[in-house]
């Protein structure tokens, strides 16, 4: 594996542990080189999985673009990676469970929201702003008020 720092292609593992129920492996490394540790993470491969966006357009799943999604929302809230990392699997294993290699992008988007409703508030909201494009404050405190509700 090459150093993410110097680019080396000598470094040693430190430690392995199966992660997300034995589906993947977390590899923390260190350079012999400079020195500096890094982790990085094994997974198998699987079907490729598409997202049919609301415009019909069709791209593959990133799991990148799930988490930097995740991340933006929970910007600054006491949100853990390890949790971002959970929801971020369960989505795609959700996904995945349909059986079908193309998802709705409205399927994704729901079961992000009802994940960081369980989680962090101010995340759900920030997310909804975006993901359900509130043109209006109106639309926003609609959302709100559905917020309280459902606390209830």
């Amino acid at each position: 594996m090459r150093c993410p720092f110097c680019q080396s292609d000598d470094t040693k593992v430190l430690d392995s542990r199966q992660i997300e129920e034995g589906t993947a492996i977390r590899r923390r490394r260190e350079c012999d080189v400079c020195t500096k540790r890094f982790t990085t993470y094994e997974r198998y491969e699987d079907f490729q999985l598409s997202v049919v966006k609301k415009d019909g357009r069709r791209e593959l799943f990133s799991r990148h673009k799930l988490l930097s999604g995740l991340n933006r929302a929970c910007e600054k809230r006491p949100v853990s990676a390890e949790q971002l990392e959970t929801m971020a699997t369960d989505i795609e294993r959700e996904m995945r469970d349909l059986n079908d290699r193309e998802v709705p992008s409205e399927l994704i988007g729901e079961a992000v929201m009802k994940r960081l409703f369980e989680i962090d508030e101010i995340a759900y909201i920030r997310f909804a702003s975006v993901y359900r494009q509130f043109k209006d404050i109106q639309k926003f405190m609609e959302e709100l008020n559905g917020l309280v509700k459902r606390r209830k």
